[in-house]
């Protein structure tokens, strides 16, 4: 093999001239040198270049490589792989925690708030300030998985000011259930619902009409029912019945989609947590769980319509007991 410069060597292999001669001073290459100092490569020389820009592209570190190659033991190869692989997995978990919080993130902005007064929240801000990476070396940058997880915790946890306390009155509702596929029964009861609407001129005769929806189990099968508030002297035929719902203070919370399957459901557990462990009130045990199907039924469920369906998740709640010591 014929000797080689360095410019030729730093176009073969696309490195730069300088990080060449970096190498050449930590010791890692030892090109020879003509009379007038240039620098050449002999094929030794060139193989090696080549385990190390290997290496480094498996981000070994060059003192790592260093002893790997001088030493030619197996052993320290492996050493240095083990090592890089346990930093490999402890980045992609790190990475994948920062792309939940990030996602957490990016519903709150887009659900909760519409403007960037989110960006002005002190707690939030010290959750965003331990993510704030240069570049992924977590352990130079002191991120620890520890504190990655407490901030993805503390964005999914739901403050006061995002839940809304409200008073459901009693009310006469038509119910429809119907049992299916998550989905199906959901599909089912929404098109019943849509019928029973236009037959009895719902809008015009209840234009306060309040629309609840919830799972509804029957032998371990899964089932949704529907409730329609409709005034109490309003005749309802099968496969409608007739209830009463006798009202309840509800704990609130709002979610958006276009995709029932892509809906963000997991905001069920964050307002049952926030209800869990809160100081004030507890979850009555009494009451149903709603999904208050809001204004844009009328225009996106019932009509074929697309677009942007809100729901809002609603879990009975009552004053808190007071412990006595």
């Amino acid at each position: 093999m014929e000797m080689q410069s360095i410019s030729q060597i730093s176009k073969q292999f696309d490195v730069s001239a300088r990080t060449l001669r970096y190498y050449e001073q930590i010791g890692l290459i030892m090109p020879e040198k003509t009379k007038g100092l240039t620098r050449i490569y002999d094929e030794n020389t060139v193989l090696r270049l080549k385990n190390i820009i290997v290496l480094r592209k498996l981000r070994i570190p060059l003192m790592q490589i260093s002893r790997i190659l001088d030493s030619g033991n197996i052993s320290a190869a492996i050493e240095a792989f083990q090592h890089k692989l346990t930093e490999v997995e402890e980045e992609i978990n790190a990475l994948s925690t920062i792309k939940s919080v990030i996602k957490s993130f990016i519903t709150r902005l887009n659900i909760e708030i519409q403007e960037l007064q989110l960006l002005d929240d002190e707690s939030l801000l010290e959750i965003v300030d331990s993510l704030t990476i240069s570049k992924f070396n977590f352990k130079e940058e002191k991120v620890t998985m520890e504190n990655l997880n407490k901030a993805n915790e503390a964005l999914n946890k739901l403050t006061d000011r995002e839940v809304r306390i409200a008073y459901l009155p009693p009310v006469t509702v038509a119910s429809i259930h119907c049992m299916g596929e998550p989905g199906d029964a959901e599909a089912k009861t929404g098109d019943l619902a849509g019928e029973f609407t236009d037959k009895k001129d719902l809008w015009q005769v209840k234009p306060d009409m309040r629309h609840y929806g919830f799972d509804h189990e029957r032998g371990g099968k899964h089932g949704y029912e529907r409730w329609l508030t409709i005034p109490a002297d309003m005749d309802v035929e099968p496969p409608f019945e007739k209830k009463q719902f006798s009202g309840g203070i509800y704990a609130g919370y709002s979610i958006w989609f276009k995709d029932f399957m892509q809906a963000p459901w997991e905001a069920w557990g964050r307002l049952r947590e926030w209800a869990d462990s809160h100081a004030e009130y507890e979850i009555e045990e009494d009451l149903p769980w709603f999904e208050e199907h809001l204004n844009d039924a009328r225009y996106f469920i019932w009509t074929g319509q697309e677009g942007t369906q809100q729901l809002e998740l609603l879990i009975p709640i009552k004053k808190r007991k007071q412990r006595t010591e």
